[in-house]
């Protein structure tokens, strides 16, 4: 991400990165979806709730690859979804469909 351009804060789980994004909120969120102390459609839904004049480009980055996994997750307000293992060729072509590379 960083040879994006992109300065990259990390979060130790879903909690705590609802919290930097309170206090910052960034262009883009890249979460995975088994994260500890909330899940991230749990994530996503919180942080769609938070008012921003310019809400992030968010992309779920996850083993959860069924076709229902990804539909809930678009629901939950993720704009791109990456299904692990992913190469960089992959996640840039995610993050250039949705305007963030």
């Amino acid at each position: 991400m960083e040879t994006l351009g992109y300065a990259v804060i990390e979060a130790e789980n879903g909690e705590e990165g609802l919290a930097r994004c309170r206090a910052a909120m960034p262009d883009l969120v890249i979460t995975d979806w088994n994260m500890p102390v909330m899940s991230g459609i749990e994530f996503v839904t919180a942080l769609r709730a938070i008012p921003s004049a310019r809400p992030p480009k968010v992309v779920f980055c996850t083993t959860n690859s069924g076709a229902k996994d990804i539909h809930k997750g678009i629901e939950a307000g993720a704009d791109e979804y990456v299904i692990k293992p992913f190469d960089e060729a992959a996640l840039l072509s995610r993050l250039q469909s949705v305007g963030a590379a």
